[in-house]
This record gives structure tokens, sequence and C-alpha cells, in this order.
């Protein structure tokens, strides 16, 4: 009936406290790993943004992928917190593969820079529409071939495993590799939402997950669509580095969002 109450088997013998005897050398190590472990952990910058201006309904209305839009506007926002782009790691499932986990979409495309670009330079709302369902397209395509095996990290996993079996260096692999990727994405996915009303039990809206930043001057965020009419994103990164701030990323990606709706200019009946 969906819980775990019960009576216990009589036989069953009760709970036993088990005593640990730990050696002196093996205390100094798990005090050693945990200044390390806490160190890591109050190196990270988190922020939790309840974005809820408007959800994937309204995105939906505009004839744009939510996911795709999203994408792009973590690029507008990227390039505004930083003024340039960089390599992006968005995760997608292969669930269609027997024991299949994840690909790589590879998010930052030129497609999507060509549209970043018209947003912060000076060009005509036809022109900026243009460009965003051009990128938009293209970051669907991308998605659908990381899905069914077309994409290439994990091809170029392959190639790496193989060559360090065979011994052989590649220069190829070692520069492509290497790159760092300096904006991590991915969205966690819902698939027993529609079993409550998030309206009525707002109780029951869920921040999502997080995880922290791939690279040491690099953001982290994990978004989660929840509903129709709201989004929460996650952001990290770390205090220590000199080029990241979360809350600064995080204000940027509401202001991405709120400009690229505005370019459908949706009158107020489609904001209800």
């Amino acid at each position: 009936e969906g819980h775990c109450k019960g009576n216990p088997h009589p036989s069953l013998p009760g709970p036993q406290r088990l005593q640990w005897n730990i050696p002196a050398e093996c205390q100094t190590a798990i005090a050693s790993s945990l200044m390390v472990a806490k160190a890591l952990a109050d190196d990270v910058d988190s922020h939790i943004i309840p974005f809820n201006c408007f959800g994937k309904g309204l995105i939906k209305k505009c004839r744009t992928s939510p996911d795709a839009f999203i994408q792009i506007a973590l690029q507008l926002a990227h390039f505004r917190d930083k003024g340039r782009f960089c390599l992006t790691y968005e995760a997608s499932m292969t669930r269609m593969f027997r024991e299949g986990r994840t690909e790589t979409v590879r998010s930052c495309t030129v497609e999507t820079c060509a549209f970043v670009r018209s947003m912060v330079e000076d060009n005509p709302r036809e022109l900026r529409l243009k460009l965003l369902k051009e990128a938009a397209t293209k970051h669907q395509q991308l998605y659908r071939l990381a899905m069914t095996g077309g994409g290439i990290d994990r091809h170029l996993f392959c190639l790496y495993v193989v060559s360090k079996y065979l011994g052989e260096d590649s220069a190829f692999l070692k520069e492509v590799l290497s790159e760092p990727w300096r904006l991590s994405t991915s969205q966690t996915p819902l698939q027993q939402v529609e079993l409550f009303d998030l309206a009525r039990h707002p109780e029951y809206v869920s921040s999502g997950g997080g995880f922290g930043p791939v690279a040491d001057d690099g953001y982290g965020v994990s978004y989660i669509i929840l509903g129709e009419n709201l989004i929460n994103f996650h952001i990290s990164s770390k205090h220590s580095s000199p080029e990241t701030d979360s809350h600064r990323f995080g204000n940027h990606i509401k202001q991405a969002m709120l400009d690229i709706l505005a370019l459908f200019q949706l009158d107020a009946n489609a904001l209800v």
C-alpha cells in the first residue's frame, strides 16, 4: 500500500550496537581526510534560485523546447558574466541502450554563439528571433543525437581507454580530453510530477539536486522544471576563484531568461 509498516517477526533479533576498534594511525588518516574534505566543502559557493517568473508552459507557447530555451539562456548569462564563451557540458540520458548511462551534449554551438552576440550587440528583434530559432533547432538536434548513440564524448572516452590499453600516445586525445568544462549543466528529470497538483500543494515542490563545478574557475548549474510555472536552478562555483560568483551568475541567468522571453512580445493573456 505504499508504506513500510508491518509487524516484526517474533524470532528476529533486536539491533546490536557495533563496537569499533580504530587504531591510532587510522584515526590520524581519518582526521587528515576530514580536513581535506572540509576545505573542499567550505570552498563551494552554492546558490539556489526558485525562478517563478514563468516556466515551461509559457516557453512552449513560444514554440521552443524548454531545455533548449534554458541552455541558450545559460550561454547568454555566461557570456555576460565572463565576457567569453566556454566548453559546455550538458548531460543526456542514453536509456534506449542496455546499461546506458549518459552522453554529453556540447551545448555551446556556433549557432548559440551567434544568437548571444546578437543579444549583446545592437541588432533588430527579427534577427535575434531568427538566430534563436536556429540555435534551438541545433540544440535539439544535438540532444537527439546524444540520446540515440550519435554523440562524440563516449566515443572519445573509448578511444582513450583503448589507447591506454595499447600503450599508444595520441596528441589528438591529449588535447581534446584536457580541455576544461567551465560550464557543466544538467536537468534533473521528473516523471512523477503529474501525480500531484503543485499549485494546491506547494509543500511538494522539490528544490532538486545540485553538483559542484568541474573546473576550478567554472560553474556547475543543475535545473529542475517543476510543473508549468517554476524552474529551480542550483548554481555552484568556488569561493577561491576570483572569476566566479554564484549569486552574480544567478542574476545573469534570471535576466537572460527574461530577455529571451521578451523577444516574443507575448500579450498579457499569454502570461496567465
